[in-house]
């Protein structure tokens, strides 16, 4: 499995006064889409999320995004090294994702930019 790069993940309370801020530390424009009731501003390496308390509290469970080349092929190397699959792979707005729970207790979100598979 390539690693291509990791992804922070920062739960905020105010999304536009820290888009503005990570912009303006990064050089980068914020990517933005909304997903499960979480508005979430991809900028760099940064991954802003705000939204409902509830949902929150279930992503801050999330240690970091890491990037692959191929989720599927993620799927196979963390099974086979004994991590358990909380969920995914599925689709997202930029590609696929799963959740590992690595056996350190660790949770980890890998996701690729495949394009999702057409039905």
């Amino acid at each position: 499995m390539e690693i291509l790069g990791t992804t922070l993940r920062i739960c905020v309370e105010d999304l536009e006064s820290s888009v503005t801020f990570y912009e303006q530390l990064t050089g980068s424009r914020a990517l933005r889409f909304e997903r499960g009731g979480v508005a979430v501003a991809a900028v760099g390496c940064f991954l802003l999320m705000s939204g409902p308390q509830q949902e929150l509290d279930v992503l801050r469970k999330v240690t970091a995004t890491v990037a692959v080349r191929d989720v599927d092929e993620a799927h196979a190397v963390l099974t086979a090294s004994g991590a358990h699959i909380v969920a995914g792979p599925v689709p997202t707005p930029a590609g696929r994702n799963l959740i590992a729970l690595h056996p350190d207790g660790s949770v980890f979100e890998y996701a690729d930019r495949q394009a999702p598979a057409e039905s």
